[in-house]
């Protein structure tokens, strides 16, 4: 493929984005399957430019005076080189550049941008950053606006993470100890075929990041404890907490997506965890005062704002009104929680969200409604910028009892 065809299919899957919520991961897969002629080096090139559009998309909309495809695809193209000779319609290339957007990349605004084109983020969110951050917006955002590294989980039920880290290292690979948690191994962003590492193949390791084990950690669970996993998707905690109980006790992972159960079985498989148990509804958890559990953790739907690193087309997904479905998503959830913690047990809230209305606020309003819970002091609040771990925040509340 030329440059300027592979600047066209940019243009396409960008399109492509604003109709559909599938992962922009996602999307570049389906592409690369219905354009077979493309190789692997045209398919590298446009996710490089991609993801560098969704990275710095209010900046290149706030240059083109529009946030179209077309003009973020120009936006880029001029900072890389000669936005005409891309933009010049010949053969799988994008049409010519017409006047209005010659005029548009040779009178850039004067003026700064404003605060959050700056930090590359909804304005409708600017005074609940202003309120998480303070005078470090600007910072945290930045942060996010990087790409994220490559963080493992090394499976204590089958390894060591000395061991795994030297076998790593004598792989070829570049890999360091995670600097919080001492599970995690740390590797460059973009790091590639760890999938078919025979390490991984063999159960000694997982992906996931750093905060999501600090997350676990948190909960504190022991050797035949029994354990709530509420809301476990895929089931990466639910691995993680398995290793923590040495494979003695029990646990519960639910969720309403069948699917993501079914990878958690096999995952679970591969990572030697027997502990786990599925429950597909949450209902069948049973109704308030039954099934009670030493702990239940709670990995509450969010906004995933923490995770913009990873996923930077999260950040122009959401709207107001999708913040506030989520946030009587997550009441809810943790209403329910709270009929599964046993008297003198523990109730672990966590989102990978960065904003206070989906944590402190959440956490407020529950114990105004339940006092027989309460704060115990020990949470997690990290962030790209403070920690270089996604960001993630966790709280953890004391039933009292009996």
């Amino acid at each position: 493929m030329t440059p300027a065809a592979r600047l066209q299919a940019v243009i396409d899957i960008l399109g492509a984005i604003e109709g559909t919520a599938k992962p922009v991961e996602r999307l570049l897969r389906d592409w690369g399957r219905s354009h077979r002629f493309a190789g692997s080096k045209d398919r590298a090139a446009i996710a490089d430019s991609l993801y560098a559009i969704l990275r710095r998309k209010s900046e290149f909309a706030w240059r083109m005076g529009s946030d179209g495809p077309r003009a973020l695809a120009i936006a880029l193209a001029a900072e890389q080189g000669d936005a005409a000779t891309l933009f010049a319609g010949a053969g799988y290339g994008p049409a010519a550049l017409s006047d209005e957007e010659r005029d548009a990349l040779a009178h850039a605004p004067s003026a700064d941008p404003p605060l959050h084109v700056q930090g590359e983020y909804p304005q409708f969110l600017e005074s609940e950053l202003k309120r998480a951050f303070g005078e470090n917006v600007l910072s945290e955002m930045g942060a996010l606006k990087d790409r994220a590294p490559v963080d493992l989980r090394v499976n204590t039920l089958k390894a060591q993470r000395d061991a795994v880290l030297h076998d790593l290292q004598s792989s070829g690979y570049d890999a360091e100890p995670t600097p919080h948690s001492p599970l995690g191994i740390r590797l460059a962003p973009g790091t590639k075929n760890l999938e078919r590492a025979a390490l991984f193949l063999s159960g000694a390791f997982e992906f996931q990041d750093e905060a999501a084990q600090l997350a676990v950690l948190l909960c504190e669970a022991r050797p035949g404890m029994r354990v709530l996993d509420l809301a476990a998707g895929a089931g990466g905690k639910s691995l993680a907490l398995a290793a923590e109980m040495q494979n003695r006790g029990e646990i519960a992972a639910c969720d309403v997506r069948a699917e993501a159960l079914d990878e958690l079985q096999r995952r679970a498989t591969r990572a030697g965890a027997t502990i786990i148990k599925n429950l597909p509804l949450p209902q069948e958890v049973g109704g308030e005062g039954k099934n009670l559990f030493d702990i239940v953790l709670l990995d509450a739907p969010c906004s995933g704002t923490g995770t913009w690193r990873r996923q930077p087309e999260l950040r122009w997904r959401l709207t107001p009104e999708r913040l506030s479905e989520l946030m009587a998503i997550q009441d809810r959830l943790l209403a329910q929680a709270a009929w599964h913690v046993r008297p003198g047990g523990r109730l672990v809230y966590a989102t990978c969200s960065i904003l206070p209305c989906e944590n402190d606020d959440r956490i407020a309003a529950f114990l105004d409604v339940l006092p027989k819970f309460a704060a115990t002091g020990q949470e997690l609040r990290l962030s790209p910028y403070a920690t270089g771990t996604d960001g993630f925040f966790a709280s953890v509340l004391a039933r009292k009892g009996p």
